[in-house]
């Protein structure tokens, strides 16, 4: 049961992340997910493990990972169409 609440953290995460920066993110739920999950771990590579827990996931630094994560991948994504 605790996976399962860390999927549904991790989309919600994936998805607030994406409507802060005001982009998509790729791959739609499952995008949200991993984009949930990579910004946690980058999160708390980057700001260590402080805030309130939820779900498994320290949710500022998570946020803040998922924010990074996801403009740097819109970032990326824009260049690549751009060169084309």
């Amino acid at each position: 049961m605790a996976w399962l609440w860390a999927l549904i953290v991790g989309g919600i995460i994936g998805w607030l992340a994406g409507m802060l920066v005001g982009r998509d993110v790729p791959g739609g739920i499952i995008g949200n997910i991993v984009a949930g999950f990579v910004g946690a771990w980058l999160g708390s590579l980057l700001l260590g493990e402080w805030g309130p827990v939820v779900g498994g996931f320290y949710f500022v630094p998570a946020l803040i990972g998922a924010i990074v994560l996801i403009a740097i991948v819109s970032l990326i994504l824009g260049s690549m169409r751009r060169a084309r």
